[in-house]
């Protein structure tokens, strides 16, 4: 644990830092650029300062080993921390859009070509941190790093988005094409777009986990298939496994021959559990009841 919550520290970090930067450049190049896109970019660059520092400071509470109070852990302060950075995300979006949308209204200006570079900039800087903390992510298990990285891949296509729209509005301003002088404008509302697209995975995935929504079918199979392969279970009467943040909790039913003693059903009990977490190390809890089978 101690490791794992080093690690998320350290993502989480590199993302302030790097997302502070790239906030102050972005809209300051954005504002005096005349860039709507690139200071869209720019805010939802500082909704990724936000998010980072709300995930250090829920990290340690995550970690924080089962007690009295919380007999199934503490994970899931990173499920609702990954709610709180999609609703985030989800204002952001809505505020971008309404500007992009009365920017059209609105007599256009056209974008410095120093914004485009500040969005290919960005776009570089986003497709590394992306890569890197998506990872981290999937290493350990982190629903918290793993909404840094979704918010990473939301600006990795917002920065191109914007880079596109700025020099749309510079070729239109420079061949008296009219309509591409509204790039950048319509560039602002695509990464609304993208970033509410975001908003919306990160707030599906966290209240499915948050209303216990049962594990995805195809991995369930591989559990009942482990399952399955101890002779002595006679049937599997009901599986359920949720999330409960970085690590899954499982709730099972077999039904053994109903000779069998309550040692050997103990020991058969604790075999099943600790094969089921040692092959898959998400697995931080295995509740097995036992049920007598009668041969017809």
């Amino acid at each position: 644990m101690g490791e794992r919550e080093n690690i998320a520290k350290k993502v989480a970090w590199i993302s302030v830092w790097i997302n502070i930067i790239l906030t102050i450049g972005k809209m300051v190049i954005g504002w005096i650029g005349h860039s709507d896109s690139v200071f869209a970019d720019g805010i939802h660059s500082a909704a990724d300062v936000f998010a980072s520092i709300i995930v250090l400071l829920v990290i340690r509470i995550a970690n924080k080993p089962a007690d009295k109070e919380h007999p199934y852990g503490h994970g899931k302060a990173e499920v609702i921390v990954s709610g709180i950075v999609g609703i985030l995300l989800l204002l952001v979006s809505i505020y971008v859009v309404v500007e992009g949308i009365l920017g059209l209204f609105h007599p256009i200006t056209t974008p410095n070509i120093l914004a485009m570079w500040v969005a290919i900039a960005s776009y570089a800087i986003k497709e590394y941190l992306y890569r890197y903390s998506l990872r981290v992510a999937k290493s350990h298990n982190s629903k918290a790093i793993e909404a840094i990285a979704l918010d990473h891949k939301a600006d990795i296509v917002a920065s191109i988005a914007a880079a596109i729209g700025v020099a749309l509005s510079i070729l239109g301003d420079k061949f008296d094409i009219t309509f591409l002088m509204y790039g950048d404008k319509v560039a602002s509302i695509f990464v609304a777009y993208l970033i509410f697209k975001i908003a919306k995975e990160m707030l599906g995935e966290a209240f499915d986990i948050l209303l216990e929504r049962n594990i995805d079918p195809e991995t369930l199979d591989e559990y009942i298939g482990l399952i399955s392969s101890f002779t002595e279970v006679k049937r599997i009467d009901r599986i359920r496994a949720r999330e409960h943040g970085h690590y899954i909790l499982m709730d099972l039913r077999i039904s053994i021959d109903h000779q069998k003693t309550i040692k050997e059903g103990h020991d058969l009990s604790k075999e099943i559990k600790l094969t089921l977490m040692d092959k898959y190390d998400n697995i931080q809890e295995v509740l097995i009841h036992l049920n007598p089978y009668f041969p017809e």
